[in-house]
């Protein structure tokens, strides 16, 4: 596969030149040490935490003449770096197939030089470049370490949400890390049942690799079981999980859910307004075994209905 197809480079290479000389002699001096922090930090619960070794660095070295031109230089410098980054992370055909799209897509937002870099979309393209974490499908990305601690699984149990979810955590020897998928809210196409279903297939050829994993989770308000009833198109996300081996452990409601949860919904909007729904994240993990069964069974089935 071509990682990085020559008018791909371009983009990149232009994009760092919209900075000065001097300056991007400063982002090749920093950008390796702060690439190590920010792999440094990736497995911590925050998925923002490369972003922020990454602000830092820049900080650092441009203090109050940092711009947003500067942010999307180091993403450049670091995405020109990825055919060298994405064979060092050993993954299948299933993410590779898809970095011809990531990747044009980073090259075109980049390009396009939106200001100010939204805080998410620059946490998220921070984790890209740098390889931490890769595509799923077209609309999900997947962290390639993330933790599950016993203290949120035995916090469910106390506060009256289900005993099941020790002995489902113990089996799945679930203080491993694990994957984690996360929305690209920058292209939408594959959120819908086709679109998540492949991001989890990703999932389970990425496990196969990586025998530490202990499956794949994803957080979200839109795991939250209500939903079956007031967003009933939503089911599918939680529902396709559990018939399969998932479980799920409470997290809790907040103030970034509710506004999530109203946002793409008058419904949602209006019974959060009138206090008759109170939108929480939940936790849906599938692991590892589960999941590669579930996996390996969809794709013969694929196969089959191909033959």
């Amino acid at each position: 596969m071509e990682t990085l197809a020559p008018a791909r480079i371009a983009a990149f290479e232009a994009v760092l030149n919209k900075v000065p000389a001097e300056d991007r002699a400063g982002l090749h001096a920093l950008k390796d040490a702060a690439a190590a922090a920010a792999a440094a930090s990736a497995p911590h619960w925050d998925f923002d935490q490369p972003g922020h070794r990454a602000e830092e660095a820049l900080a650092a070295a441009f203090g109050p003449a940092l711009t947003d031109d500067h942010r999307r230089a180091l993403v450049a410098l670091w995405a020109l770096e990825m055919p060298a980054r994405i064979p060092a992370a050993d993954l299948p055909d299933a993410v590779l197939e898809l970095y011809p799209e990531w990747i044009g897509r980073l090259a075109d937002f980049l390009t396009a030089a939106a200001d100010p870099y939204d805080r998410d979309f620059w946490a998220k393209d921070v984790r890209i470049s740098l390889v931490l974490s890769v595509p799923g499908a077209r609309t999900q990305m997947i962290d390639l370490s993330s933790p599950m601690g016993p203290g949120q699984v035995l916090r469910h149990a106390r506060e009256g949400w289900g005993w099941s979810v020790i002995p489902a955590y113990a089996a799945a020897q679930a203080w491993k890390p694990w994957l984690e998928v996360h929305t690209e809210s920058r292209e939408l196409s594959d959120f819908n049942e086709a679109g998540w279903d492949r991001a989890w297939a990703t999932a389970a050829e990425i496990c196969k690799r990586r025998p530490e994993m202990a499956g794949m989770l994803g957080s979200s308000w839109f795991y939250d079981p209500p939903l079956e009833q007031i967003s009933p198109r939503l089911a599918y996300l939680r529902l396709n999980l559990l018939k399969h081996g998932a479980f799920m452990v409470h997290q809790g409601p907040g103030d970034i859910h509710t506004r999530r949860a109203a946002t793409s919904s008058p419904t949602r909007a209006a019974l959060i307004e009138k206090g008759e729904y109170t939108a929480r994240s939940w936790i849906v993990a599938f692991p590892r075994a589960a999941l590669i069964k579930w996996a390996d069974g969809r794709k013969a089935a694929m196969m089959s209905e191909a033959a």
